[in-house]
Parts: C-alpha cells; structure tokens; sequence
C-alpha cells in the first residue's frame, strides 16, 4: 500500500526541468562501463571536473582519462567520495554499491542520477540533442524510449526548417544563395531548409521549389524575381540591386535557386554583386538538375560499359550563334553522356550540329520535363527525330535532355 502510495505521489508530480552549469564544478561518476561511456562527453562539454571512481573502465572511457579529460580513481566506491559534488552519476553494477552512493547523495543534497533505479534517484537524465546553439531536452516519465523519439523528432525539425523557431534576440543578419533542387520540396538541402525558415525575406525563382514558400511564415516577404521592376536595369541587375538593398537594411535574406547556385544560375554574379558592397554572403549548393532529373526518371548519367563520363552543357544559345562558348564539333566525338540544360526550343539546332560534326543520327534521346515533381513526364526520341518529337509532343521547359547510350539502360529504360 505505502508503494502505490509513493508511486502515485511521484506520478503526480512531474520532475522539474532545469539546466546545470556545471564548468569547474566537481561531478563524480561511478561505474566506468556502457553508461559512462555515453554519458561522459556531455559532462565534458559541459567543462564540469569530473572523476571517475571504478576499477575497471571501457577503452573509450580510458581514452577520457588518458588525455586528462577526466580523473580516474581505479577502486571501488567509498563513503564519502561525493563530498563537495554538486551532481552524481550513480553507474555501477551493483545494486548495493548503487544504493548506498545514492544515500550518501541524499544525507550531502547532492543530485543524483541512478542508471538501476529511476525512481530512487533525485534525478533524470533527459533524452538530450543540439542544434544550432539549441539544446533540447526531453522527459517523458517512464519512457526513456518515447523521450528519445520526441528529441530526434525537435532536432530534426530544427534542422530541416520544418519546425520554425526564429530567433527574436539580437541576431547577425545574413545573405544565404541557396540552391533548392530540381523540383521536389523534401530534395532541397537540410541546411538551404533551415536557412529559408530563419529568413526575412525570399527571393525566389520560378523553377525553385514553390512549396517551400507556402510554409513560410507571414512576417517572411516573399519576392518573385521574374516580377521585380526592372526599369532600366537588366533583369539580373534587378535582382542584384534588391539583394543588396535588402542586405543593406540589416534583414536576413535568402536567393532562393532552382538547382545548384552555381550551374547555370548566375549565382556568382550576385555573389560578385554582394561582395562589391562589402556584404559577405553564404553560399549553399543544391542538387542540380543536371544528375537528378535524369535519375529520377530511370537514366544513369554514367553506367558500367556505356558511358564513363558525362558533360553538362548550357543550350540556351544555339550552336549558329555567335554568342555561343560550347565547341559542339568536340562534344559530337564524344563516347559518353551529353545533358543539356535550358535546350527545348533550341533542340532541333543542336541535334544537327551534333549530327553535322559526326554524331549518330540515331543516338538515343530523352526529355524529361518537369523532372521530379508530380508533373514529371519523359519523352524519348533519337537525334534524327528529337525536333519534330518535341513539336508533335508539345514538351515544354523546364525539361533536361540526356543524350546518349545511357538513354536505352535503367529500369524505366524505353520499349520497341
């Protein structure tokens, strides 16, 4: 009766949360095995001066001791060996030993935590995560396991962006290019997610992962850069100019970029343009289009015995151009892949130069449009047929182009 009675007491109340500051406070440990272990480098960081009281201890928590970063007595416990501790943990594996360091903790007020016996130590141990300057810290109770799986779900959360925790303190504004991925939401990087949750203000492409922006939250301004006013400026002058302004205002700004910054995007333009007002900008990279699409639609960029390498080229300007920097005639003597970015409307002219300096005109193609979103659709074609295909289909941009063997190999690989 008395044991429900404290159980129901304990229950009733919940253990109350609090952070030690531990730096230079002395905390012993008992029992040198598995828990120790896990529970060592916390109290490390935490710069609390720690002792180890075991005779026997794992080769990790050795190491601890050999670089100084704990003090390890080799015997077994003693009565009295908790003077002056400001916290305990109690790891050993007998009960007895356990039981009466904890009685000891109780006559000197030291808080302790017992591995064996939660509920009579004075203490728990929280299911524990960082991020980001953040700790987070978990009880649930009885249920170390559930306390675990909160954690894991916050830390993530924090991580991705998709838990929006922005910091109302004083803060350094930053400028972040970041790449989002080809299309799909959930492929733009943890870092680039947690970067646009902390943001002020979004400047955002068309081909960048629109949903993302839905989850923002209200405060953020959200600007579409295809509808900055670009007066008498170019268009990429445009969007450089309100870079720097919004920089230049002391608010956190993300590009947000379809794909990599750096691939085709003229990321290192508005990094030159931040960088000639004196404004440092952090660059985050995303998954190109270039290796994605192609993969999310069944097409290995290389492949054992078919291609060992592959270029990726930009096909917005077409070969007769003169603006053109591709030497089409060297790409057409090439044995491997050849993905071409930004090339719809100008396909029919890069086929017959490829064609012209030498390629196949029976070279396997495909198109794959809207490449890893839910509108995603592949077309194939060959070299002699890629121009009227694209006609009669109607393919559209955004779509990568995979020229090649490797067109024919991988599951979704065309019928005849």
């Amino acid at each position: 009766m008395a044991e429900n009675t404290e159980k129901a007491t304990a229950d009733a109340h919940p253990a109350y949360p609090v952070g030690l500051r531990l730096a230079g406070r002395r905390v012993v440990v008992l029992g040198g095995g598995q828990v120790a272990q896990r529970r060592l480098p916390a109290l490390i960081a935490a710069g609390a001066d720690i002792t180890l009281i075991s005779p026997s201890a794992t080769p990790s928590v050795d190491v601890m001791a050999e670089t100084g970063e704990i003090t390890w007595i080799k015997r077994r416990y003693r009565d009295g060996d908790l003077a002056d501790a400001w916290y305990a943990l109690v790891a050993t594996t007998d009960p007895a030993t356990n039981a009466a360091a904890s009685a000891e903790a109780e006559r000197t007020r030291t808080w302790c935590v017992r591995s064996d016996d939660a509920e009579a130590a004075t203490a728990w141990t929280p299911a524990t995560g960082r991020v980001e300057g953040v700790t987070v810290a978990v009880l649930t109770g009885h249920d170390p396991r559930r306390s675990a799986a909160v954690r894991d779900a916050i830390v993530e959360g924090l991580r991705d962006g998709s838990i929006a925790a922005p910091q109302h303190r004083a803060r350094t504004p930053f400028v972040a290019l970041v790449g989002g991925g080809p299309g799909d939401p959930d492929l733009i990087t943890v870092r680039g997610r947690r970067l646009l949750a902390e943001a002020d203000v979004v400047i955002a492409d068309r081909l960048g992962p629109r949903d993302l922006l839905d989850e923002l939250p209200p405060h953020v301004e959200v600007i579409d850069a295809a509808k900055i006013p670009y007066g008498r400026f170019m268009a990429q002058e445009a969007i450089n100019n309100a870079l720097v302004e919004h920089a230049k205002a002391g608010r956190s700004v993300v590009r947000l970029k379809g794909g990599d910054p750096f691939v085709f995007g003229r990321g290192m333009e508005e990094a030159q343009a931040l960088a000639a007002e004196g404004i440092a900008c952090t660059v985050v990279p995303g998954i190109s289009s270039s290796i994605s699409v192609p993969g999310a639609a069944g097409i290995p960029v290389t492949h054992r015995g078919v291609a060992h390498e592959f270029t990726v080229v930009s096909g917005h300007v077409a070969p007769d151009d003169p603006r053109s920097l591709v030497d089409w005639a060297s790409l057409a003597k090439l044995t491997g892949t050849l993905v071409i970015l930004m090339g719809v409307d100008k396909i029919g002219k890069i086929a017959e130069a490829l064609v012209t300096h030498g390629k196949d005109p029976q070279t396997p193609l495909a198109l794959v449009q809207e490449g890893t979103t839910a509108a995603q659709r592949r077309v194939d074609a060959t070299l002699a047929t890629v121009a009227e295909t694209v006609r009669t289909q109607e393919v559209r941009p955004p779509a990568v182009i995979v020229i090649g063997a490797v067109v024919t190999e991988g599951p979704n690989k065309p019928t005849t």
